[in-house]
């Protein structure tokens, strides 16, 4: 079973992915704080990362930056960032700090599983 770990403070939307993760048979690991996610993503070695950008405590793109750096297979470690953020450039931001893709707010429960089973 594939493991999934989601990085969002945001409550509603950590539960709404994880039920939509669970209904299409992952393995759901939750994180509410940046560093809690890092721990955790270097800990367990998720299949996939989703990751809130705006968090309480450091930047999701800072996040992944350390996620890469400090697991030794980090660099292979696939990260979506999602986002409310839709300025010019920070898809591009997101891409640069290392994540694989970008998912925009609000989630479509529709299509997310499309966007995600593109990096399973």
């Amino acid at each position: 079973m594939k493991r999934i770990l989601i990085i969002e403070d945001n409550e509603d939307n950590m539960y709404m992915l994880k039920f939509i993760l669970e209904q299409n048979n992952l393995n759901v690991m939750m994180a509410f704080t940046g560093m809690e996610g890092f721990e955790t993503a270097v800990k367990e070695k998720p299949d996939l990362i989703l990751m809130d950008i705006q968090l309480p405590d450091i930047n999701g793109l800072e996040v992944t930056r350390k996620i890469k750096q400090a697991a030794s297979d980090g660099s292979e470690m696939k990260v979506i960032a999602v986002s409310s953020y839709a300025m010019t450039g920070d898809k591009q931001k997101a891409i640069d700090a290392g994540c694989t893709a970008y998912i925009e707010k609000p989630i479509d429960p529709e299509t997310i599983m499309d966007e995600i089973n593109r990096y399973l």
